[in-house]
């Protein structure tokens, strides 16, 4: 290819990209393909001090945790109190210097290590203190932290207190799926599974060490730990028996793990014997050493906080004690860097709101909640920038509601699925939120321990894990749709050069003009219908006592109309047809549909040979490490 084709196609796909409407399609100088991201231009909007929430005295006990917990109505900080725990509740509207004195959220005998809000009803929160119990407590509803001139605040007491470790509770998490179902971790080594309606713990994991983070799969059924001991595990939580327990960080410092939405896969941070700083990936089938290693990111001492956005398949990262947030994009089976977000204030705790929270008008794909000296709150934006005053419906894919997809009790008997999502332009035109049917739909399974361990001996695919999330496609399957074989890349190239060769200034005209396109057609490839998700009627149920004690989330909102199914942690992909393309009208002049067309045509030529090129490099990589255990 020459230069002039290859400056028309890196300047329209550079144009393209800062607009975010392109993902990956370009070439370098040297006619190799460069990737570039739609979240490549995100970037980090600071805050005024007098938009932030200040005056706050944020706990400064040691123990390793988030310190502020955030939802769309509230945010929830770790309290530096006296005469026992305490943490605070702050609606997200009162910004700006808060009174000397707020009213508290106050129960326990020891400081507060931990909070998590309950993910299907805003107004619920869970705790973790050192004197070794978990609370769950409701704010108020028109709950303010200003009162009136001349009366005290009134502290908010627990509505349920949880007794069943011998030690401190240093983490709390409520399931993603499950309505009332809660995890805590203890110093006594283990973690409980709690229904909170019973207000009793149902499930016991037991670890040989202090747990340093846990998360849970999208759908509920699994949960991955790290510990003081350096192993990763991987829980099938309902049979309170590891499916996989595998070496993790080697370092002595503490590791956190976050799992990534509804892949199986999971991203863990951590640090190497020379306390560098780590960053892994690791398949849940198979977690033995994590895909490609250990990636190096920096040699800071603090621990790094990893957050992980499934609609935008970012994994954010932010360390203790640095100002810094970098974010990655997700991307057969790496991370590729995006950006980092730079301040000179370093924070101790951060937060992230969900993604229902978020300002689309402002394009805001996620918003940050960091702690700064220990005495105010500062929101940070990360935005897509754009001009367009439209619902931007690309960076906006559906996400999940304030629904369930199953009760506590339906959980606890081993039902499984993920929950409705909602569709954000709703809420951009300020109405109530349209539900969308998940593509998964509850299940009851309850696999045998025997035959998930087992399994996993082997290196199959554990039996537990099997209905959990979706598999990866292997090379070998044979694809049930036949398609024509795509251009090949010299094709591409003349194809590129025929356009380019247009800006020549030639002074011979006589040469006749080919009636037919310069632009190879590519083959429309074979229609695939996937099946209609089924409706399950809804069920109507007498709620208990200790149910309307606890209070229901909200109403569910009106069900938009049904969409196709599609693979776990990704949303409906646009029609893959093909329009050929058309030849310009003259022989000196080329149009920008005529530019569009060429590049939709080699965007879609090289994403099919970059998925190729992947799964070719996966059978190496596992045929190197075949070889490599022989010899």
């Amino acid at each position: 290819m020459d230069a002039a084709g290859r400056l028309v196609l890196n300047k329209v796909a550079e144009a393209l990209a800062r607009l975010g409407r392109v993902k990956r399609v370009g070439l370098t100088m040297n006619d190799k393909i460069a990737f570039i991201s739609a979240w490549g231009h995100v970037f980090g909007r600071p805050t005024r001090k007098e938009q932030c929430y200040d005056n706050l005295r944020i706990s400064k006990n040691a123990w390793d945790t988030n310190l502020v917990k955030a939802n769309p109505q509230y945010l929830a900080v770790n309290w530096e109190a006296s005469g026992g725990g305490a943490f605070a509740v702050i609606p997200l509207n009162e910004k700006g210097r808060l009174p000397e004195q707020l009213p508290l959220f106050r129960g326990h005998k020891a400081v507060v290590l931990d909070t998590d809000w309950n993910l299907f009803d805003d107004s619920l929160i869970a705790s973790g203190s050192d004197d070794g119990k978990a609370f769950i407590w409701r704010v108020p509803e028109d709950f303010t932290l200003r009162t009136e001139d001349g009366e005290d605040p009134e502290d908010v007491g627990p509505l349920r207190q949880f007794t069943g470790h011998s030690r401190k509770v240093g983490h709390v998490l409520f399931n993603p799926a499950a309505a009332n179902v809660l995890a805590t971790s203890s110093g006594d080594y283990t973690v409980k599974i709690w229904d909170i309606e019973a207000g009793s713990p149902r499930l016991t994991q037991k670890h040989t060490d202090i747990v340093q983070s846990l998360s849970w799969s999208a759908n509920g059924s699994l949960l991955v730990t790290t510990s003081r001991d350096k192993k990763l595990r991987v829980w099938d939580v309902r049979q309170e028996a590891p499916a996989h327990t595998v070496p993790g960080h080697a370092g002595a410092k503490n590791s956190r793990v976050t799992w990534m939405g509804e892949h199986d896969r999971i991203a863990t941070t951590g640090f190497s014997k020379m306390s560098d700083r780590q960053l892994g990936l690791w398949d849940i089938r198979d977690p033995k050493e994590p895909i490609g290693g250990f990636h190096m990111l920096d040699s800071i001492s603090g621990v790094c906080m990893p957050f992980w956005d499934d609609s935008t398949q970012c994994l954010y990262l932010a360390g203790k004690g640095d100002g810094n947030i970098r974010y990655f994009e997700y991307e057969h089976d790496k991370f590729e860097y995006l950006s980092e977000y730079k301040s000179s204030d370093p924070q101790r705790g951060l937060a992230f709101l969900p993604k229902r929270g978020v300002n689309t008008h402002d394009n805001e794909v996620m918003r940050a909640f960091k702690t700064v000296n220990d005495s105010y709150i500062e929101p940070i934006s990360f935005i897509v920038p754009r001009r367009a005053e439209v619902f931007q419906g690309d960076i906006y894919p559906p996400v999940t509601g304030t629904k369930p997809a199953m009760s506590a009790a339906e959980w606890f008997d081993g039902m499984e699925g993920l929950p409705p999502k909602i569709d954000l332009e709703s809420i951009y035109e300020g109405e109530e939120p349209t539900e969308i049917p998940s593509s998964s739909r509850p299940v009851s399974r309850v696999p045998s321990t025997s035959t998930m361990l087992s399994t996993s001996k082997h290196q199959a695919e554990p039996a537990p894990l099997k209905k959990d999330l979706e598999p990866i496609k292997e090379p070998s399957q044979p694809s049930p749709a036949i398609r024509n074989p795509p251009p090949s890349m010299k094709e591409q190239a003349n194809s590129v050069a025929n356009l380019a060769s247009k800006y020549d200034d030639k002074e011979d005209s006589s040469s006749a003009e080919d009636d037919s396109s310069s632009f190879e057609e590519v083959a429309k490839p074979t229609e695939r219908h996937a099946p209609k998700p089924v409706e399950q009627p809804a069920e109507s149920t007498e709620p208990s006592a200790i149910t309307r004690e606890l209070g229901s989330p909200a109403s569910p909102a009106k069900l938009a109309a049904p969409i196709s199914p599609s693979k776990p942690g990704s949303w409906a992909a646009p029609s893959m047809q093909q329009a050929p393309a058309k030849a310009p009208t003259s022989s000196d002049q080329i149009t920008l549909q005529d530019i569009k067309t060429l590049l939709e045509s080699q965007s879609k030529t090289i994403s099919v040979q970059s998925e190729k090129i992947a799964l070719l490099t996966a059978q190496v990589d596992r045929l190197k490490t075949t070889i490599g255990g022989k010899m």
